[in-house]
């Protein structure tokens, strides 16, 4: 057979196989999802990033009319639940609700993570902001954070903090406040989840915590714990009362914990871009800010995928620097 022929015969092949690719793609788009999605949350449940997946699983699940579930997988500061998903089959059917914590945090404070939190993961877009407060139990006398700072240093070590784990937003966030504040000496208790941190604070057990406002809200307005201050540059709207860190006597201190949508690698970009177009039409409607901010949460502004991957890159870069400076070698876990 003429050289030609043959060469005309693999073009007609090669276009024929591509544009079969791109019409299965298109009709995998247009079907997703057909079965429920799988909505996983690295934390046990009554976290603030429990309370606020379940805001945006359920709308997500009325927009879809398929079943969004929650799958709660704690452990590790986050890490077993991430590692679930960084291992999981990339077809869309398995969402990681990552946060500041598991994504940008925990890569800093784990020596040997069994997953690449750069590599293995596709930031879609992100949903929310949880800013942290520093909150005491009733019994403690501090009213202010000058007067909390004041207390630490007559009595070092005779304070202690609760978290929800090493490595987790509440831990990091409390141990660059005890830097920025002359390194007080205030003892981390940390625990397995929020709903078990909570648990002893409230008891009395433990005396502080560095926890989010879609937590601790509630349980300042019942009067079961006292609010001291907030991490954010600027007061929260919905408790404006309560003073930021920096006009506390802190200048410049701020930390804003983060909630995103991410995928698993190779993922197809036809469900990607799904997923991203879908949260977007839900931001675009007052009802998915409504319920996020009731959540005691803040609904986030809407970006690009570009720039909630560059957020990410940007905060893994950071806490990398932070975990050096704060954290002693010998107090990193090792994993």
């Amino acid at each position: 057979m003429d050289n030609r022929w043959i060469k005309r015969a693999l073009q007609i092949t090669l276009v024929s196989i591509v544009a079969g690719v791109c019409t299965a793609g298109s009709v995998y788009a247009a079907d997703y999802p057909y079965k429920p999605v799988r909505l996983m949350v690295p934390f046990p449940p009554g976290g603030g990033a429990d309370i606020v997946a379940r805001v945006v699983g359920m709308r997500l699940s009325n927009l879809w009319n398929q079943q969004v579930i929650i799958d709660n997988r704690g452990g590790a500061g986050g890490v077993i639940g991430t590692e679930l998903v960084a291992r999981a089959q990339p077809d869309g059917y398995t969402i990681l609700f990552g946060s500041q914590s598991t994504i940008a945090m925990n890569p800093a404070m784990y020596k040997n993570l069994n997953f690449d939190p750069v590599k293995d993961f596709i930031p879609v877009i992100l949903v929310a902001y949880s800013p942290q407060l520093l909150a005491v139990h009733p019994s403690v006398e501090a009213k202010t954070l000058q007067e909390f700072i004041a207390l630490a240093k007559a009595s070092p070590g005779k304070l202690n903090y609760a978290s929800s784990g090493i490595g987790t937003s509440g831990h990091l966030t409390f141990e660059l406040f005890k830097r920025a504040a002359g390194n007080i000496d205030v003892l981390h208790v940390p625990y397995k989840g929020t709903a078990a941190a909570l648990n002893d604070f409230l008891g009395g057990q433990v005396k502080a915590l560095m926890g989010s406002t879609a937590v601790t809200l509630p349980l300042m307005k019942a009067g079961r714990l006292r609010t001291i201050a907030i991490a954010t540059a600027t007061r929260s709207p919905a408790m404006p009362q309560l003073p930021t860190m920096a006009e506390s006597g802190l200048p410049g201190f701020e930390v804003k914990p983060w909630f995103g949508l991410l995928f698993p690698a190779r993922t197809p970009k036809v469900i990607v871009d799904k997923l991203f177009n879908d949260v977007r039409k839900l931001q675009d409607a007052p009802e998915l800010a409504k319920g996020i901010e009731e959540s005691g949460a803040v609904a986030a502004d809407r970006e690009s995928q570009k720039q909630f991957a560059t957020l990410v890159a940007s905060e893994q870069a950071m806490w990398k620097k932070v975990v050096q400076e704060v954290i002693p070698e010998s107090m990193l876990p090792v994993r």
